[in-house]
């Protein structure tokens, strides 16, 4: 779990504020909830979000009855200190009624990569037969980094061989690969574009991309 430096101040709106859960990979606004001082050290603590329920009158956990926790990734605060924004990792549809989120939309990327994502994660998990990326999932890290390898290679050759149809082929298979090395790994695709993030934004005189 990431955590940015933040003290939250309870007192502002009387021991409560709200906390917005985000999707951390598509993005998509799951719910909003709210949290005492005490709610959010536990989400802190336990790695899943707990909120204070205003009708129970008590912590919540949520999922505790459906089983569709809300994995903590990161926790934030706004520039108020008076709001939690949580990105979080669902275990299922966020909405008692069944929906993936609070707000009746789909919990889904427009961005491809980020399908292509969650199909490998899919894939390492559930290792289906006849799946090439369960195969290589099998196979084990080595495996991936040698395919990895294999086609920056090729990616080089049709390049410097200016095959615009074959860059544009040895890329995406460049990309497929480099995926599944860092699901292999660990690492989310996430995590590096928060890097290439960090890097733009970092304060001017510095390197620069």
């Amino acid at each position: 779990m990431r955590e940015a430096m933040m003290k939250i101040d309870f007192e502002k709106a009387g021991g409560l504020v709200p906390a917005i859960v985000q999707d951390h990979r598509t993005r998509a606004v799951l719910m909003l909830g709210y949290m005492n001082e005490e709610a959010l050290q536990r989400t802190r603590a336990d790695g899943v979000v707990t909120f204070f329920s205003r009708s129970k009158g008590r912590l919540w956990v949520k999922g505790e009855t459906s089983g569709n926790f809300l994995k903590v990734i990161e926790v934030l605060s706004d520039c108020d200190s008076d709001t939690i924004l949580i990105k979080a990792q669902p275990a299922g549809p966020v909405c008692h009624t069944g929906q993936a989120t609070c707000f009746e939309d789909k919990n889904e990327s427009g961005l491809f990569l980020a399908r292509l994502e969650e199909l490998l994660l899919k894939r390492k998990e559930t290792l289906p037969s006849g799946s090439y990326s369960a195969e290589l999932f099998k196979a084990g890290l080595s495996r991936i980094a040698q395919k990895v390898g294999e086609e920056a290679v090729e990616v080089v050759i049709a390049a410097v061989d200016r095959r615009r149809d074959a860059i544009i082929g040895e890329a995406s298979d460049l990309i497929y690969h480099l995926m599944a090395l860092l699901i292999e790994s660990g690492v989310s695709f996430q995590e590096i574009i928060g890097e290439l993030e960090r890097r733009h934004a970092q304060k001017p005189g510095s390197k620069e991309q």
